[in-house]
């Protein structure tokens, strides 16, 4: 998130009192709370040249930075002014002004040179300003710089060469402008008059001379620290231990940052689990692109790429981590699904449904349209099908004695069966033997009363012929003569 700088006026950046410098709390914080690239414009100078005049201009600002004789007590030190840059959006620019140089009433140089010198380190431009024409006692003025070289470090461990040590202020040093007011001159004649008063040593430190910008870096309450601890301490600032300080702190921030954007990232695009391995690692990959990009853009002097190694670690145990939460995701989903998709058919078999003879082969039915059923839910992940096997091994004990219980039933029941065909059989052989002697009596009967009819028919035809001839016999029979005496 961009920080918001609302800074009313200046605050006091780093305290002179009797001759000590310490660095304000206050303006540290502000400092601390910013997190955009920042630009430093540092102005120093004689007192009453109109440093801060000219540094009001830059803040685009009327009123600000205390001007000429108003100027009391409580603004000496280094005063700065954060605001957002107007030229290079996303930027901060940071005014810093100086208290004036030269002040015969405080009469120790020595503070002036450390103030000096704190404006150079700090900034990424520095001005020195100056009035009227430019002669022999206004370069002799910038004595501040020929000192710097008594005042500052460039390096923890200096090098014998003196051209070698000078190129290594100006690896350090700001860009450098000299401003000239209130005096008419071509920009010609400028250029060589200046060529021909300036001192080497300011040719040497600062190797660019006209308004610019450096590398931005955030961080800056560090190297203010830095600074003002080691003057405080009686030590030399040493620019290369505060680079490096400067440089761990600020990489180690855009490590963090970098690892915040990676999370922000998977957290939008992953859902947990995915279909595939691949499919996590090309999220992965495009993730760690974006956070390798925020890393580049807010490190600051990553020598020997150290953090963006680190980073790169740190965002491998991150994929390690999404994958294990992936698998983890995966088999709870399966599991859970198993739980919905195969219960119902665990209780068919506490009930006995699959206890008898075929039973095994309607529980293997069963089983495989639950099992298609699983395939088509989708997400369950990467961990689906070993989550199914587990399962099904599990229930193997179950499965065998559902096939033992049809086997045992099924023998049961071919004999039983066998048993039943015989007393069918038998009883056939009965019924059939009933139906073949009731049939026989009844043919018997049927028999014997044709034949007593047959019998009778006869009879009666015989009967009828003995009474016919026994007619015929007495009609031809003629009366007697002589009738029987009759008795008395």
């Amino acid at each position: 998130m961009v920080s918001e700088i609302h800074m009313t006026g200046p605050v006091c950046l780093i305290e002179n009192t009797n001759g000590r410098l310490m660095a304000n709390p206050e303006a540290l914080k502000i400092l601390s709370a910013i997190t955009q690239p920042v630009v430093v414009v540092a102005t120093v100078g004689r007192k009453r040249t109109g440093k801060s005049y000219l540094i009001n201009k830059l803040a685009q600002k009327k009123k600000g930075f205390s001007l000429g004789s108003t100027v009391q007590s409580h603004t000496k030190g280094i005063w700065m002014w954060c605001m957002p840059h107007s030229k290079k959006p996303g930027h901060i620019l940071v005014l810093l002004d100086t208290e004036g140089l030269g002040d015969v009433e405080k009469g120790d140089n020595q503070n002036d040179s450390w103030i000096f010198a704190l404006a150079v380190l700090l900034s990424s431009t520095s001005m020195y300003n100056s009035m009227g024409t430019i002669n022999q006692q206004a370069m002799d003025q910038l004595h501040y710089v020929t000192e710097l070289t008594h005042r500052v470090q460039p390096k923890s461990s200096p090098d014998e060469n003196e051209n070698e040590d000078s190129a290594d202020f100006a690896s350090f040093f700001p860009d450098f402008v000299s401003t000239l007011r209130d005096f008419q001159i071509t920009e010609r004649s400028y250029q060589r008059q200046k060529s021909n008063s300036i001192d080497l040593g300011q040719e040497t430190f600062f190797t660019t001379r006209n308004i610019s910008i450096c590398s931005p870096y955030a961080g800056l309450e560090s190297l203010v620290l830095t600074y003002v601890n080691a003057i405080s301490s009686g030590d030399l600032p040493c620019m290369e231990n505060a680079v490096l300080a400067l440089a761990q702190i600020e990489n180690s921030a855009a490590v963090q940052k970098a690892i915040a954007r990676y999370e922000q990232q998977m957290g939008q695009k992953v859902q947990l689990p995915t279909e595939t391995l691949q499919e996590l690692l090309d999220l992965h990959r495009d993730s760690e692109r974006e956070a390798t990009e925020v890393f580049i853009r807010s490190s600051f002097k990553d020598v020997d790429h150290l953090f963006q190694k680190e980073l790169a670690a740190q965002l491998d145990k991150k994929r390690d981590d999404f994958c294990k939460q992936n698998q983890e995701a995966s088999s709870d989903r399966s599991s859970a699904l198993l739980q919905d998709i195969f219960s119902p058919l665990e209780e068919e078999v506490k009930a006995g449904i699959y206890s008898k003879p075929g039973g095994y082969r309607l529980f293997i039915q069963k089983l495989q349209d639950l099992k298609k059923k699983y395939y088509e839910e989708p997400r369950k992940g990467i961990q689906a099908e070993e989550i199914l096997q587990t399962y099904l091994k599990s229930k193997e004990s179950m499965t065998d004695a559902i096939l033992q219980t049809d086997q045992t039933l099924t023998e049961k029941q071919k004999e039983i069966e066998g048993e039943e065909k015989n007393e069918q059989m038998m009883e056939q052989k009965e019924r059939s033997y009933q139906e073949h002697l009731k049939q026989l009596t009844e043919k018997m009967e049927r028999d014997r009363a044709q034949f007593l009819e047959e019998e009778e028919r006869t009879l009666a035809l015989k009967l009828q012929e003995q009474q016919q001839l026994l007619k015929e016999r007495f009609e031809n029979v003629k009366p007697s003569c002589h009738p029987y005496p009759r008795h008395n």
